[in-house]
């Protein structure tokens, strides 16, 4: 799989102060990559970093083929990339139309394709009935709308979005969610920074914790699974220390007794939960009901952060 974003040891300090440290990932073309961390962790500067806003203080990083540091480089990388900022900026006397064709323009993209593009994402987006209004009557989420518009209004190869459902009410935040997951399907490649950990979890392929540093980078449920493991939970009837004393022979790893409920840490519950409920039926127990618990993706933030 080729990537379409390298960054290694990447680091911008402002006086002094160290706002991202020694950053090393890549992004894969097609993927969903989310970027989470407190505020201050040092995310809106990666993405100011990567697309040629500023530059690192020390480190590279390269999108598609181009150094971000090198200035031809920097300038045909901002042309690959559609950038939704924290602040939509836009021209709020100008129409939606006359924005979305004046910055499709700055970016040297053909007319015809920059029409196609208004017409296809403000349909997508229910704004297309809104065009010729001027923007600074629109609430919010519609400008957060029309700054999506015209992060794609070029055709970017990526799509870079800063806390792009932030202080959005749930129905604008569910449309930015549904576009984004049929960009993906589009095969584009989105990198988004987000507080928002339950959509991290629902949009994106991978997601990387920062503070400052790099914490961990894995899929979702890779990182549930090898920060917190997997655990078994068993209710059984009536608990004594002959079942206890049975589970421990079958299953020596880490095992919490509160009430009836056994909790019992296990690498493969699909293999070993059997043989554990057996022990327990062959010492008198009565099983009342057995699940699996995993850890979301908020207590392994949580915990990554707070150490």
């Amino acid at each position: 799989m080729s990537t379409i974003i390298e960054a290694h040891n990447l680091t911008k300090k402002y006086n002094g102060n160290t706002a991202v440290e020694d950053l090393s990932f890549d992004i894969n073309k097609g993927e969903v990559f989310g970027l989470l961390g407190p505020n201050g962790a040092g995310k809106t500067t990666t993405i100011r970093m990567l697309c040629c806003l500023i530059s690192p203080s020390s480190g590279t990083a390269k999108v598609g083929d181009y150094d971000v540091t090198d200035i031809n480089g920097s300038m045909k990388i901002r042309k690959m990339i559609g950038l939704v900022p924290d602040n939509v900026g836009l021209y709020e006397s100008l129409s939606v139309v006359k924005n979305l064709e004046f910055f499709g323009r700055m970016y040297e993209a053909p007319m015809q394709v920059i029409k196609e593009n208004i017409e296809k994402y403000l349909k997508m987006l229910d704004l297309w009935n809104n065009r010729d209004q001027a923007v600074g009557t629109f609430s919010k989420g519609m400008k957060q709308k029309v700054a999506v518009v015209r992060a794609l209004v070029h055709d970017p190869d990526l799509l870079i979005m800063d806390e792009p459902t932030a202080n959005l009410d749930p129905e604008a935040a569910k449309t930015i969610r549904e576009v984004i997951l049929d960009l993906k399907k589009d095969n584009r490649t989105i990198m988004l920074n987000t507080h928002n950990l339950d959509e991290a979890q629902r949009i994106c392929d991978r997601i990387g914790i920062l503070k400052t540093k790099l914490l961990a980078i894995d899929t979702p449920a890779s990182l549930e699974r090898t920060m917190y493991g997997r655990k078994t939970e068993i209710i059984v009837e009536n608990i004594n220390e002959s079942i206890v004393n049975a589970v421990k022979l079958e299953h020596p790893l880490n095992i919490e007794i509160n009430g009836d409920k056994m909790m019992i840490e296990m690498k493969d519950p699909d293999r070993d939960t059997p043989s554990i409920v057996s022990s327990i039926t062959a010492a008198g127990g009565r099983i009342k009901s057995v699940s699996e618990t995993r850890a979301s993706l908020e207590d392994v933030y949580l915990k990554l952060v707070k150490e």
